[in-house]
């Protein structure tokens, strides 16, 4: 026979079913500094956003002004609407020598950006592609380049150009730009990523020659990151400036940094050009803005896919 349970407690008889515990929801130490972060970042943004939209918002606000508005009324404040009487004179005054700066810039930029990017697809796309003794010797000298700034080599190169006789000339310009380093840099990164090698050894096996398989293939997979590599090469011919102060000296051919920056000096002893000097660079901001909205969707997926190595 089994002993017999012992008896429960009235305690245990009466006693219904425990009640579940309400705890509340605790926020994990990580999240809480990721939130932090979060702010702080937010925070710095908008700082910068600040920074570099006030100089842009003053430019809009000081080129609708007259000679007279723009030193007697504070920098952000509105006064009479000039602007278009301000486009008129800018394009009369001196014969209309604005807009020959506006052609050059647009010659030197567009030619020599494309120029570049083409230059820089062929190079990268060899570094990545071919195995080739020195090739990593050729990878340093390219990234050993980018540590150079250009106001070092800015004097060599202009007594390069001036024993070749292209100082004062269109390619005195356009030459030096062929040379981007960084450009060659995005490349090389995104035909490693973009082009495999598969693909290549199969059209070698088809018969097709390495002019044929570039042209064929490798600038349509790389057609993003040239779109990168075209808008980086785009901004910085747009805004060179040292180069073509020391190589030209025709007023004819000189680029917009320069005309508009001498201006600027002469707005010294000549009031009025102040007023030209900010319409002009507030036209001068106009294709570098259409440039940037136009490429949008292409530069942003370029540079996505420069970040990633397949």
């Amino acid at each position: 026979m089994t002993a017999p349970a012992p008896p429960k407690s009235p305690t245990a008889r009466t006693a219904g079913p425990a009640a579940p515990l309400r705890r509340r929801p605790r926020v994990p130490v990580g999240e809480r500094g990721s939130r932090g972060w979060t702010i702080a970042a937010t925070v710095a943004v908008l700082v910068a956003t600040v920074y570099f939209l006030a100089p842009v918002l003053w430019l809009l606000i000081a080129a609708t002004k007259s000679a007279s508005d723009l030193f007697s009324t504070p920098g952000f404040q509105l006064a009479g609407f000039q602007l278009f009487d301000n486009l008129a004179a800018l394009s009369s005054y001196d014969g209309g020598i604005f807009w020959r700066w506006a052609l050059n810039s647009v010659i030197y930029s567009v030619i020599g950006s494309a120029l570049t990017t083409f230059l820089c697809a062929v190079t990268g796309y060899a570094i990545a592609v071919y195995r080739f003794r020195g090739r990593s010797a050729v990878i340093a000298i390219v990234l050993g380049s980018m540590l150079i700034p250009g106001t070092v080599i800015a004097q060599p190169t202009y007594v390069l150009l001036v024993n070749l006789g292209l100082d004062n000339t269109y390619w005195g310009l356009l030459l030096p730009a062929l040379a981007y380093p960084f450009g060659v840099l995005l490349c090389w990164i995104y035909a490693q990523g973009s082009v495999p090698t598969e693909l290549v050894e199969a059209a070698r096996l088809d018969g097709a020659n390495e002019f044929r398989i570039f042209f064929a293939f490798g600038l349509r997979l790389l057609s993003n990151g040239l779109v990168t590599v075209l808008l980086f090469a785009f901004l910085a011919s747009w805004n060179n400036y040292l180069l073509p102060l020391l190589v030209l000296t025709d007023q004819e051919l000189m680029p917009l940094t320069v005309g508009l920056t001498g201006w600027n000096q002469m707005a010294v002893t000549i009031p009025g050009l102040q007023t030209l000097t900010i319409v002009g660079a507030l036209v001068s901001v106009v294709p570098i803005a259409a440039v940037f909205l136009s490429l949008q969707r292409f530069w942003r997926s370029g540079l996505t896919a420069g970040g990633i190595r397949g």
